[in-house]
C-alpha cells in the first residue's frame, strides 16, 4: 500500500518535470555550462521540488515516507556539489522544521544526498563524461545509493534506535524503489527535451550555413534587383516560408510565393511595418493571432503574418528582408529565429564583399601604380644612351628603341591580374636590354630559368619591380662589375623565382626600394593566398636576394586562388 501511495506521488512530480521543460524556465538547461544566475533558478526550482517531496510525504510511525530525495540528486548531479548540497540543506531544513524523531536525521541525509548528486557530477567531468550528467540510468543508480545512505544516517542518528529500526523496515524499499524510478524518469523528461532543442538548432544551424553558402557568391556581384531575387528564391526555397521579399530602403527588389500577384518588385514600400522597420533598425514581428499583418495592396492577400528583418552595411539599414506566412499556416518559431539568423549573416556576407570590392580595388591602385612608377630618369637616361649609340651603331640604336617601345606598350596595355611567366620575361627582358645598353660591360645578366615552368601563372608585373630594385638601388650605385641574376626553378609543387643581385644595399620595408617588394608581396597574397609571397635575404656588400614563392601550377581560378585566405 505504501510503495503505491509513493508511486502516486512520483507521478505528480514527473507532471511538474514536463511542465518544466516545456516552460521558460528550462533554457539554462539547454547550454553547455551554467552561469551563476542559471545556477540560482535551478536552486529554487529543484528545492521547490525537494519541499514538496515532504510535504506530499505519508505518516509513518512518526515520521514521513517521502520522494524528497528527488530534488538534491537532480541538482547535485546537474549543477556539482554546491548546488547539489544547498538544495540539500533546503530541503533538509525544511524537513527538520516538520520535527519528529527522525527529524534531524531526515535534515541531515537529505543534504547528504545532494553532496552524493554532486560527487557524481564531479567524477563524470573529471573522467570527461560529461556527456552522462543526463542519462537516467546514472540517476538512477545515483538516487538508490542516495537513498540507502538516507536509511544508514537514519539508523545511526535516529534515536530510540528500535523505533529507527522498524522505520526503516517499513520504508526503505518503496523509497528507494519510487525515488530512484521518479529521478530517473525526471531525469529522462529533461534528457528529450535537451535532445529536441539540440536537433532544433542543428536544423536552424544546418538551413543557415547552406542558405550563407548558396548567397555568398550572389551577393558578391553586389545587392541589387537581380541578386535580390536570387537570395529569395534560396530563402523561400530552404526556409519553406509562405512568401519571401527583399527590399532596398525605398522599393521591393524581389518577391517570392504566396501573393506575388500583387506583391510585385519595383514597386515602393506600402507596409509602415517596413517603414518603421528601416527607421529604427529594428526587428518586427506580426505572428498573426496576437498582432495581425494586414496587406496594404489587396483585400484577398492570403498573408496574416510577418518577420521583417532589417539588412545592415556598416550600421546602415540598407533594406529588408521579410518572411510572410499564410491564413492557414502558423509562423514556426524555428522560421522566426532562421530569418533573423539569415539576415545577420547575410549583412555580414555584404559588408565582406564590400571589404573584399575596396581590397581589389586598392590592388588595382597599387598595380596602377606600380605602372606609372617607372622613374623618369629612365625614359631620359634610356634616351641618352640610345642618342650616344645611334651615332656609331645605328642598328642597335634602332634595337633599344624598339626594346624601349616594348616596354612602355606592355607597361600601359597589362591590365588582367594574372600573365604568364613567359610575358613577364619578355617585358623584363626589354628593360634589361636598355639597361645593358647604358652600363655596358659594368652590368652582367644571368638567367637560369627551368623551360617546363615558362607557362607558369603570376601575377601581373611581378618581376619588373624586382629587377628594377635590384639595378636602380643596387647595381647602379656599384663602382665594379654588377650582376643580375634571375632563377625560376620548381621544389615540391612550388614555383621560386629568385632576383639576386652582387650589391648587397636593400634596406628595411619604410625606404623607397622596399615599395615595390611589398606591393609584389601583397597582390600575390590577396590573389594566391596568404603563404605565397616574397621573402628578402641581404648580405651587406655582398648580396642581396628576394624569392618569389608562388604555387607551380597552370591557370588559377578566383575562387581556388582565395581559397586559403
Amino acid at each position: 500500500m505504501l510503495l503505491f501511495s509513493l508511486v502516486q506521488t512520483m507521478s505528480i512530480f514527473l507532471v511538474v518535470a514536463y511542465l518544466y521543460c516545456k516552460s521558460p524556465a528550462f533554457k539554462p538547461l539547454t547550454i553547455e555550462f551554467l552561469r551563476l544566475r542559471d545556477k540560482l533558478y535551478l536552486f529554487f526550482f529543484f528545492s521547490a521540488i525537494s519541499m514538496m517531496g515532504t510535504y506530499l510525504g505519508l505518516p509513518v510511525h512518526d515520521a514521513l515516507a517521502n520522494t524528497r530525495a528527488i530534488g538534491p540528486v537532480l541538482a547535485g548531479i546537474i549543477g556539482g556539489p554546491m548546488l547539489g548540497t544547498a538544495v540539500g540543506f533546503a530541503g533538509g531544513l525544511h524537513r527538520f522544521f516538520f520535527g519528529g524523531f527522525t527529524a534531524f536525521s531526515c535534515g541531515l541525509s537529505t543534504t547528504t544526498e545532494g553532496l552524493i548528486g554532486g560527487l557524481v557530477h564531479l567524477l563524470l567531468i573529471r573522467r570527461n563524461h560529461s556527456e552522462r550528467i543526463f542519462d537516467p540510468k546514472i540517476v538512477f543508480l545515483t538516487t538508490v545509493f542516495s537513498e540507502i545512505a538516507q536509511m544508514g544516517i537514519i539508523l545511526a542518528v535516529s534515536r530510540p534506535y528500535s523505533e529507527a529500526l522498524a522505520l526503516v523496515k517499513v520504508i526503505a524499499l518503496p523509497m528507494i524503489a519510487t525515488s530512484s524510478a521518479g529521478a530517473a524518469l525526471f531525469m529522462s523528461i529533461i534528457r528529450d527535451q535537451r535532445n529536441m532543442y539540440e536537433k532544433a538548432a542543428a536544423t536552424y544551424s544546418t538551413k543557415a550555413l547552406r542558405i550563407a553558402e548558396r548567397t555568398l557568391s550572389i551577393l558578391a556581384k553586389g545587392f541589387c534587383r537581380e541578386t535580390a531575387l536570387e537570395m529569395a528564391k534560396i530563402i523561400h526555397e530552404e526556409t519553406g516560408a509562405g512568401a519571401v521579399a527583399i527590399t532596398d530602403t525605398d522599393k521591393v527588389l524581389a518577391f517570392v510565393g504566396h501573393g506575388s500577384d500583387h506583391h510585385e518588385p519595383g514597386s515602393p514600400i506600402s507596409s509602415p511595418f517596413t517603414r518603421g522597420v528601416i527607421a529604427e533598425n529594428a526587428v518586427f514581428f506580426a505572428d498573426g493571432v496576437h498582432e495581425m499583418y494586414e496587406c496594404c495592396l489587396s483585400d484577398s492577400c492570403p498573408l496574416n503574418s510577418v518577420l521583417i528583418v532589417p539588412l545592415t552595411l556598416d550600421n546602415d539599414v540598407i533594406g529588408t528582408i521579410k518572411l510572410y506566412e499564410t491564413r492557414k499556416k502558423r509562423f514556426q518559431n524555428i522560421n522566426k529565429s532562421l530569418g533573423e539568423g539569415i539576415a545577420g549573416l547575410l549583412s555580414n556576407q555584404l559588408l565582406l564583399s564590400r571589404y573584399e570590392q575596396q581590397k581589389s580595388l586598392l590592388v588595382m591602385a597599387e598595380l596602377k601604380l606600380i605602372q606609372a612608377q617607372v622613374n623618369p630618369h629612365f625614359l631620359f637616361n634610356s634616351l641618352n644612351t640610345i642618342i650616344s649609340i645611334i651615332r656609331n651603331d645605328a642598328d642597335r640604336a634602332r634595337e633599344l628603341l624598339i626594346h624601349l617601345s616594348n616596354f612602355f606598350r606592355k607597361n600601359l596595355k597589362r591590365s588582367c591580374d594574372l600573365s604568364t611567366l613567359e610575358e613577364e620575361l619578355d617585358h623584363v627582358n626589354s628593360y634589361l636590354k636598355i639597361e645593358k645598353a647604358r652600363f655596358e660591360d659594368r652590368l652582367t645578366i644571368e638567367m637560369d630559368i627551368d623551360p617546363s615552368l615558362r607557362s607558369l601563372r603570376l601575377p601581373t608585373f611581378t618581376l619588373q619591380p624586382l629587377i628594377e630594385n635590384a639595378i636602380k638601388h643596387g647595381i647602379s650605385n656599384m663602382l665594379e662589375q654588377g650582376r643580375a641574376r634571375i632563377r625560376v626553378y620548381r621544389k615540391d609543387d612550388m614555383a621560386y623565382i629568385e632576383i639576386e643581385d652582387n650589391a648587397g644595399t636593400f634596406h628595411e620595408a619604410g625606404d623607397n626600394d622596399g615599395l615595390g617588394i611589398k606591393i609584389v608581396d601583397k597582390r600575390i597574397k590577396f590573389l594566391m593566398g596568404n603563404s605565397f609571397g616574397t621573402s628578402v635575404t641581404c648580405i651587406p656588400n655582398e648580396c642581396t636576394r628576394v624569392t618569389v614563392k608562388i604555387p607551380a601550377v597552370g591557370v588559377l581560378q578566383d575562387d581556388v586562388a582565395r581559397a586559403d585566405r
